[in-house]
């Protein structure tokens, strides 16, 4: 290049430019690696000179020796090692920014001098990598004539490729490391290959990424030590020069490792003993781990496909990554290819009718190969006349006819059928693959298994298994689907279940296998679906035939035994994860089983999301027959019903999801055990909620307990109304949450002053209630003799509704025994009219004013009231109320002179320590019958402790205290230990956070837990009480 071009492509000020950025220190470093890089061919630059340049002169010196572009490859090689990647990055653009200025022709050769000199040229590796994935792209379409179909669904995701590296809007930062997951055979390889083959061809990543790196698991597992330069080089040209060249500027690499879970590596290694330096040799599993740790070659970038399965254990080794999914065909392309298959329409829409029934089934033709198989299984079910909705029922049913298929005779000719011996040590081989996540296997382990090379020759003809056309010695299952089906069948051909087995692998174990959950071990959930419709005697018969050997179905009665345990087990409904059950029990369709299953539980508990979670879920609850309570949240489910309904094939699913619904439903009145619906934070259209009412007012429902929290009613509260007059048994109501307004307690009036109503307790929490529905709710108290609890907190009910429930209170007819008014927004107005109510009411026993503005002279004016021999109140409930120890002596006379007060709870209140003090006094009277106090976050301190130890040995009834949030510190705690392990304080439970406290005061709470084993201390008393706040009961 000439030198006026130089002059202009780089401009004289420049260098000087990016040198004045430099610090002394890095200055002084710069110059040091400038030594070491002095080309004799320029003539070596004068250290001494170099050495006391400034940087103007370093500049000119550069310049003189180092003419050209040259001066500027010398110094981006230098940044480069200097890790200066900011200003090495500024430096390439305004490089590229120049060559744009001088013209196409002359920037072209400058880059590619300026990228030669840093980074190597990289034509020659190009060249090879487009031939070899030229090669590859071709040989990677799938079997049959789908090929150009599969061709299709890697272009629709070319965008997602483009994106994959992209800075993220919400944080601004660019990922380093993506992971691309997705089903087995959803396209992720091939997405990887066509890109690069897209970087080599120029098209993809051009400038993100100087160079890109393809490494494969299949292949990594095969070898042994290499240093990471020696791994990257297999497709590396001797032309090009040295690869460490290259690996020197690691912020513009990009390397891409195909099939993370094919990898046979257990990534256990400490995070100190992996490897920086990739010039040194190690095993390659240390290398790996290197790399994904970001401990070797950090600034690069990676893109990993996975597996869904193994995605778990690749985010313990990535950090700050981004994860895409790869969802393969759209319901869209699903039908398109399903009408293109069939060249009968009238089959073509059987099969997809029969497909969409089955959203499993439906989801999992997202996968091409899977699609394939499935058309060509159903298309030849159609040609006997074999009826196709059936073998759509179950996945199981499924691939069973496939597996089939593969050993039918095909124009006279047999396909070679294993022995029982084989076939075992096939099913033996899947099993353990699908408990150590090995889908990847060596001629070496198909021999440790027993499999001969014969053996393996018989199940590759039949297309079971199909070696890998790129590495030697390497066989997979043709899908993961056909080796998760042959491991459920290592279960049903293993005769021998007795107990303590010595020789039985962990992954024999059947309890292992039903108590592992699709969270912790996600590997196994399709394959224990596969055992679980292979329970099925329809589908052993079919294989049975089509092996011709014998299954065992000794394995019912030894899951029966296992969900026995499980019942008996002290998980709560939520832990035991029922859904997924569900799925299992489903693709038995055996429903004696499922009844036999589920005898042992008489609670569960279920987040329907999708349409699938509703089939399997209405499909099994109607053979749940010993449940006593059914918790549901139905979200989503009808939102998607619907959306579009003009069309045909929405209202079909529409259809589908009702009558589901309406199987769901139909368990109120057919299951004469149960007797608790909680149905909460669910979306449910009119149509859903006309059939949920119908099923309360069948005259065989017994549910005496109805849960409608964070619901909304598309019509108002007037069928829920009609509920309450018709069934007899509901007793229960709580629609904490549901934002039915005045209007709606309106409706529920005119129901709870029904003669046939016997609704005693009702909840009506943050219902957006106002004192206009306190005039109906009042009018409804009077007429209605079987309402006992009523909860309307967290609604504005204000001075005025408050009035209007106390005119009801002390009406001779009015049988409340609890009322929650917390959080109601009145004032101290209020306590008057309270007052008046609470000298005339006789039933009333438990009353929350909790979270309202009372302060002190509202406080007085009710316990004028509560001292009073007439009062009945048991339990009284006055959080965060604004009082302070002003008011102390009132209560404190409340204590002694109510004998049937039992429960108090002052917390939230300013009372300190002189007010606690007052309480205390009251608390040692022989009258006082309290047996709960709370004192939460009452800004006590050690000053009381003495007075609260008096209380605790002269009362013996109290047996719960609050002291939680209260600054006691050691001092308190030591005055309370004294007490607390003294056999004469009965104290029961005790409110304290233990952590809350320094090392000592621990160890004498954990002292008293020694000596008085019958006292609980818990940091969280609330746990008890998601009603009304109280710690120590339940509305």
């Amino acid at each position: 290049m000439a030198d006026s071009s130089s002059s202009s492509f780089f401009p004289d000020f420049g260098l000087l430019l990016y040198l004045e950025e430099l610090n002394k220190e890095e200055l002084n470093t710069f110059k040091l690696f400038l030594k070491e890089t002095m080309e004799p061919e320029h003539g070596l630059i004068p250290w001494n000179e170099v050495k006391k340049a400034r940087r103007d002169d370093l500049a000119n010196l550069m310049k003189k020796y180092y003419p050209g572009e040259k001066a500027w490859s010398v110094t981006l090689k230098i940044f480069g090692k200097m890790n200066l990647k900011d200003l090495c990055q500024r430096a390439k653009e305004e490089i590229n920014w120049s060559a744009q200025s001088i013209g196409p022709d002359d920037a072209k050769v400058g880059v590619t001098q300026d990228q030669e000199a840093v980074l190597g040229d990289g034509t020659e590796y190009r060249i090879r990598i487009k031939e070899k994935f030229c090669i590859t792209w071709d040989k990677k379409s799938l079997a049959g004539k789908h090929e150009d179909f599969h061709h299709g669904i890697a272009e629709k995701d070319r965008k997602l490729l483009e994106h994959l590296f992209d800075v993220d809007v919400k944080t601004g930062e660019q990922p380093q490391t993506v992971v691309l997951q997705g089903a087995a055979g959803v396209g992720k390889t091939t997405l990887v290959r066509k890109a690069m083959l897209d970087w080599a061809e120029g098209n993809l990543y051009q400038q993100r990424f100087m160079y890109v790196f393809y490494l494969n698991g299949r292949e990594i597992n095969q070898l042994r030590e290499r240093s990471f330069a020696q791994l990257i080089s297999k497709d590396w040209p001797s032309t090009e020069g040295p690869i460490e060249g290259i690996i020197s500027q690691p912020s513009s690499l990009l390397f891409i490792i195909d099939s993370f879970d094919e990898l046979n590596f257990a990534f256990e290694e400490p995070e100190f003993a992996l490897c920086e330096d990739w010039t040194q040799e190690h095993p390659v599993s240390f290398l790996m781990s290197s790399l994904l740790r970001k401990v070797m070659l950090p600034e690069a970038s990676l893109l990993v496909t996975t597996r869904l399965t193994t995605s778990k254990r690749l985010k313990q080794l990535v950090k700050n990554h981004r994860y895409v999914e790869l969802l393969g065909m759209s319901e869209g392309a699903r039908e398109e290819y399903i009408y293109q298959f069939f060249e009968d329409k009238r089959w073509a829409m059987k099969a997809f009718s029969s497909l969409k029934s089955n959203e499993m089934l439906f989801s999992m033709c997202q996968v091409p190969l899977v699609c394939w198989a499935t058309c060509t299984c159903l298309k030849q079910q159609m040609e006997k006349g074999g009826d196709v909705t059936l073998t759509c029922q179950t996945t199981t049913a499924l691939f069973t006819s496939y597996i089939s298929s593969l050993f039918t005779p095909v124009d006279g000719c047999s396909p070679r059928l294993p022995n029982q011996v084989q076939l075992r040590r096939l099913c033996h081989v899947a099993a353990k693959g699908i408990w150590t996540m090995t889908y990847v296997f060596y001629r070496e382990n198909l021999r440790r298994f027993g499999l001969t090379k014969s053996d393996v020759s018989s199940f590759l003809s039949n297309n079971i298994i199909q070696k890998d056309t790129e590495y030697e010695n390497c066989y997979v299952f043709t899908h993961l689907h056909v080796q998760e089906f042959f491991a459920a069948m290592f279960y049903m051909l293993k005769g021998n279940w007795e107990a303590g087995n010595p020789s039985c692998q962990p992954f024999e174990d059947l309890k292992s296998l039903l108590q592992s959950t699709s969270y912790k071990d996600p590997q196994l959930r399709q394959m224990k679906c596969f055992l679980f419709g292979l329970l099925n005697e329809d589908r052993v018969k079919q294989l049975e035939r089509t092996f011709n050997c014998k299954m065992s179905l000794k394995i019912k009665s030894k899951l029966l035994q296992c969900m026995e345990v499980l019942g008996n087990s002290d998980y709560s409904p939520s832990q035991l994860g029922f859904l997924e059950l569900f799925h299992y029990l489903y693709e038995t369709q055996d429903k004696a089983f499922i009844s036999q299953a589920m005898r042992y539980f008489s609670k569960v508990a279920i987040n329907i999301c999708e349409k699938i979670h509703l089939l399997v879920s209405s499909f099994c609850l109607k053979h749940c027959r010993c449940l006593r309570t059914i918790r549901l949240s139905v979200t989503t489910v009808f939102e998607k019903k619907t959306l579009k309904t003009s069309l045909p094939a929405n209202t079909w699913d529409g259809d589908r999801i009702t009558h589901w619904w309406q199987d769901l439903c139909s368990v109120l009145h057919t299951n004469e055990h149960l007797r608790e619906l909680d149905l909460c934070h669910s979306n449910l259209d009119k149509s859903a909620m006309n059939i949920l009412h119908q099923e309360l007012r069948h005259p065989n429902c017994k549910l005496q307990k109805l849960l409608l929290k964070c619901i909304t009613f598309p019509d108002g509260c007037q069928d829920i109304s009609t509920s309450l007059i018709h069934n007899q048994n509901l007793m229960h109501l709580d629609l904490k949450g549901s934002d039915i307004g005045d209007n709606g307690v309106k409706s529920l009036c005119e129901a709870l002053k029904h003669p046939e109503c016997k609704l005693q307790t009702l909840s009506l929490e943050s219902c957006g209630l106002t004192e206009a529905g306190c005039e109906d709710l009042s009018l409804a108290l009077i007429s209605n003799k079987r309402l006992t609890h009523l909860c309307l907190a967290d609604n504005v009910l204000g001075d005025g509704g408050v009035k209007l429930m106390s005119d009801a209170l002390q009406h001779a007819q009015c049988t409340l025994q609890s009322l929650v008014l917390r959080h109601c927004h009145f004032t101290s107005l209020s306590s008057e009219y309270l007052s008046t109510s609470l000298l005339h009411n006789k039933s009333l026993t438990h009353l929350d004013l909790g979270s309202n503005w009372l302060q002190d002279n509202g406080m007085k004016l009710l316990c004028d009231v509560f001292r009073h021999p007439s009062c009945n109140l048991q339990d009284l409930e006055l959080m965060g109320c604004v009082l302070t120890n002003a008011c102390c002596l009132d209560l404190a006379s409340v204590i002694v002179y109510n004998p049937n007060l039992r429960s108090l709870d002052l917390g939230n209140n300013n009372l300190q320590d002189d007010g606690v003090k007052i309480l205390c006094d009251a608390l040692r009277y022989p009258n006082c019958n309290i047996q709960r106090l709370g004192l939460e976050y009452c800004g006590l301190t050690s000053l009381c402790c003495q007075d609260l130890s008096s209380a605790l040995i002269c009362n013996q009834r109290l047996i719960k205290m609050n002291l939680t949030q209260n600054t006691l510190g050691y001092e308190g705690i030591m005055k309370l230990y004294k007490v607390l392990k003294s056999p004469k304080c009965k104290l029961q439970v005790l409110g304290l956070c233990k952590e809350a406290f320094d090392e000592e005061a621990q160890k004498l709470l954990e002292a008293v837990g020694v000596s008085n084993p019958h006292l609980i201390i818990k940091p969280d008393c609330n746990y008890h009480n998601e009603e009304n706040g109280s710690w120590w009961r339940c509305f």
